[in-house]
């Protein structure tokens, strides 16, 4: 097999061995030139770091466990025993014993928004995982207290009505009393966001204000804005509404650009691919990206894609970044990526099942032509957003209308999404070499989904199984920050329970651990053409490892949602450690400004957060539901359960 992309060996389909049973298949890791025999020079016996006394899941099928490894230049030199990895250690190798800990590669997000995620981290006021709304509610209210003006405080990202022991949204009435004053922007998935008074005087937003195309600005009996925006079909409004807010300074930035990274070490993640996005200007808002790769202050490993920025001018964009970019400049920490993920804003196939499917417009397929000609001519990988079947269909057939005249002869891309896409057009997808890159949208949105579709219709939403069965690559990740989570354990429990995130079940069946993991290792390597560089923990690959709070493979499936990292290393380099592990690790950043809601509520809930393990003895009525809580203790709900029933900052006990 020789190292050409266009060598059809490349993307050889094997079976899985079982981990998808008769019907399953995964492609094989294919390894970089020379990997196998990766050579260190005369230095081999000095590793820099060993890992030993561990569990690892290699996801390497010649070697699936090892206790022990060895790091030398940011790649592994040993994978085996703890003596073959002691057997590599010189005088200044450090030494690490895992004690007995489940190790596994670091995880590769295939579909992130963290170069924009970024710079806007420190801004954000996360409700993701927290169990009630009240509890929610008091997060906003001391949020809103502490923000000084003309700062607003933004609750995006993954967090539903689901998730809340109440199984309901906030009113306009309560966001507007926990924060009377302070401008509020609450963004729900990708469906709605709410204003409250401050925000909608802020923004502008009157009797008079026109509803822009593709939005609606929800009025009274007066005609006076209400504070909600619907997106329809697209959430162009949400965003456009979310830019009117302050920004922060480039040296702010460059710290809630750090924060985010580190969060994301500590569940794990060491890769991800940066799907661009809306108002992220090529080069502008690179820059604070760019200066940590500079300062080598990277801690997760970054491959970019390039969004479309202006309608009707996409060609135009990408014939002026093919002019400036070359495919793939860059550094294993830092490097371009290709086209994507919307390639023509009349392309734009949108994930929001509150809405019927939306019909692309007649001009879809003379729009999307053209700037996917010129990328095939270039040789610039690309991938898209595609939801419904109906839109794939008209994509591939662009697709292989291109092909036919410039054959794609082996140039990666991919879809996004695809939760509808039938066999027939899997296959299609196959034919042209293309992959899937599937998201946890469903486990946000899968209530609203089988609502609209029906049960059995959200039971192949999206079909994984047949995906990996017809030998297509699939990545997995999570589309965060703005519509959904960035925590990958939350897209693995959803992977492996079939449920959402509020424990409806959508499969028969989900996958099983190690293919689900293997979805977030070694098959997101895929779109990023860095298979066999990474997503393994092999010698001669990239030594990426997360060593995990509690073991994947044993723990109850609800446990899998709040695993994390303790000991999170980069090539080689600690950048996290917590408990046993913390002297290793770096120290937290402090985080600028002062009053950014990170400081208060760091990332994603848990039950273990200080905050929850306070235990609460309320007396007297509830302030929240006005009942009686002595009712509520006397009832045979699971008081005693803080976390769910009193909830993390307070009395969060739902109606009797």
């Amino acid at each position: 097999m020789t190292d050409d992309p266009k060598d059809p060996k490349r993307r050889q389909v094997v079976a899985a061995g079982g981990l998808l049973g008769a019907a399953g298949a995964l492609w094989s890791a294919l390894p970089f030139a020379g990997a196998a025999g990766y050579a260190f020079g005369a230095n081999m016996n000095d590793a820099d770091l060993i890992l030993l006394n561990g569990k690892f899941h290699t996801v390497d099928p010649e070697r699936p466990q090892a206790t022990a490894v060895a790091i030398k230049d940011g790649r592994f030199i040993a994978v085996g025993s703890d003596a073959e990895a002691m057997a590599t250690k010189g005088a200044a190798t450090k030494v690490i014993d895992l004690n007995k800990r489940t190790a596994i590669p670091g995880l590769n997000d295939s579909h992130l928004h963290l170069i924009r995620g970024g710079l806007n981290y420190n801004l954000e006021l996360r409700w993701e995982g927290v169990p009630s709304l009240a509890d929610a509610l008091r997060m906003l209210k001391a949020q809103a207290d502490r923000t000084p003006t003309p700062q607003w405080v933004r609750v995006v990202g993954g967090w539903n009505e689901f998730q809340f022991a109440e199984k309901r949204m906030p009113t306009l009435a309560e966001i507007n009393q926990a924060a009377p004053d302070t401008p509020v922007f609450l963004l729900h998935l990708y469906d709605r966001a709410l204003l409250n008074r401050a925000a909608l005087r802020v923004v502008g937003y009157t009797k008079d204000t026109p509803n822009p195309p593709g939005g609606e600005i929800q009025r009274d009996s007066n005609g006076d804005p209400t504070g909600m925006l619907i997106a329809r079909p697209n959430a162009m409004i949400l965003y456009s509404t979310l830019s009117k807010g302050p920004t922060l300074p480039l040296d702010y930035q460059v710290n809630s650009t750090r924060q985010f990274m580190r969060e994301l070490n500590r569940l794990g993640l060491t890769s991800a691919i940066d799907a661009g996005g809306g108002y992220q200007n090529y080069p502008d808002d690179y820059q604070v990206i760019q200066q940590l790769a500079d300062n080598d202050q990277l801690t997760v490993r970054i491959a970019y894609n390039l969004f479309t920025q202006k309608p009707k001018e996409e060609l135009a964009d990408f014939q002026q970044w093919t002019k400036t970019v070359t495919y793939g400049q860059g550094t294993d920490y830092l490097r371009h990526n290709g086209a994507g993920e919307m390639l023509a804003f009349s392309a734009a196939d949108f994930e929001d099942f509150l809405e019927p499917r939306p019909d692309l417009p007649p001009n879809m397929e003379a729009d999307l032509e053209p700037v996917v000609r010129h990328l095939v001519e270039h040789r610039w990988p690309f991938r898209l957003h595609a939801t419904y079947d109906e839109s794939i269909t008209r994509m591939l057939d662009v697709f292989e209308k291109v092909n036919r005249d410039i054959p794609f002869n082996g140039l990666p891309w991919f879809f996004d999404h695809a939760e509808t896409i039938t066999p027939k057009n899997i296959e299609r997808v196959r034919a042209l070499g293309g992959g899937i890159a599937i998201q946890h949208r469903m486990a946000f949105q899968g209530e609203y989904f089988v609502d609209r579709y029906g049960k059995q219709a959200a039971e192949s939403t999206p079909p994984i199984k047949r995906m990996l069965a017809e030998g297509v690559p699939v990545g997995a990740g999570t589309d965060a920050t703005r519509v959904a989570s960035y925590n990958p354990w939350t897209s693995l429990y959803w992977l492996v329970s079939g449920k959402t995130v509020g424990g409806t079940a959508l499969y028969p069946e989900g996958l099983s651990r190690a293919v689900a993991l293997q979805l977030f290792t070694q098959g997101s390597a895929w779109f990023s053409s860095e298979q066999g560089k990474k997503g393994q923990i092999k010698v001669g690959q990239l030594a990426d490892v997360a060593v995990l709070s509690q073991d994947y493979f044993s723990v109850s499936e609800e446990a899998i949602k709040y695993l994390e990292s303790v000991l999170t290393v980069v090539g080689g380099k600690v950048v996290y450690g917590a408990d046993e592990f913390d002297k290793f690790g770096t120290p937290p950043l402090p985080v600028l400004p002062e009053w950014s809601p990170v400081a208060k509520v760091p990332g994603h809930w848990k039950p273990a957060a200080p905050l929850q393990a306070a235990v609460h003895q309320c007396i007297g009525s509830c302030s929240v539901h006005a009942h009686s809580h002595e009712r509520a203790r006397q009832s045979k709900v699971p008081v005693s359960d803080y976390a769910g029933f009193w909830g993390a900052f307070g009395c969060s006990c739902f109606a009797f």
